[in-house]
């Protein structure tokens, strides 16, 4: 439980980066550490893709499985300190929002599955023209334990090909606005 406690902070606080074996050493296995990005870019000024990517705003595009249930604040909102879990499968896993400055682009999670894994997600966006922006995504995922390396490895390879399928869902839910703004 503290490896997991450490670990959860490091990640959080910036100081366990990618290759750093901090886990490593309150272990008798290696675990599996992984980190992996993409980008694409949508048809929407910086301001209204930003808000895309709060727990709430998520639910346009990100489909049914993503239900995220607010712990803090009540009613839920998107904000810097949100703190919510979302359900998948038989597994539950705790989101804190770290970072949510939408004016900038900035988003950030930490997420764990108890016994299971801890990953943080990191959200950048850029406006490239007044209406369109640019996405850039990175997860990286830790094993607390061994026989959660296969899992991990798994997620992680898979985390690096939803560019295409982020992208296409956020203008699915853009086109649907625009539909409902006529």
């Amino acid at each position: 439980m503290k490896s997991t406690i450490l670990l959860a902070v490091g990640l959080a606080a910036g100081s366990v980066g990618a290759g750093e074996t901090a886990a490593t050493a309150q272990t008798d296995s290696p675990l599996a550490h992984v980190s992996n990005s993409f980008h694409f870019a949508v048809p929407a000024s910086l301001s209204r893709a930003s808000a895309f990517f709060g727990p709430e705003g998520e639910r346009c595009w990100a489909g049914d499985h993503w239900n995220p249930v607010f712990l803090y604040p009540q009613p839920a909102k998107d904000v810097e300190g949100a703190v919510f879990t979302v359900q998948h499968g038989p597994h539950s896993s705790v989101w804190v929002n770290t970072l949510f400055d939408q004016a900038g682009g900035r988003m950030q999670y930490v997420s764990f599955v108890p016994d299971t894994l801890v990953f943080t997600v990191d959200v950048r966006l850029s406006a490239l023209t007044s209406s369109t922006t640019k996405v850039e995504v990175t997860y990286i995922r830790t094993a607390l334990h061994a026989e959660a390396n296969e899992d991990v490895l798994a997620m992680g390879k898979r985390d690096g090909e939803n560019g295409p399928e982020w992208q296409q869902a956020i203008e699915h839910c853009l086109a649907a606005e625009r539909k409902s703004e006529r």
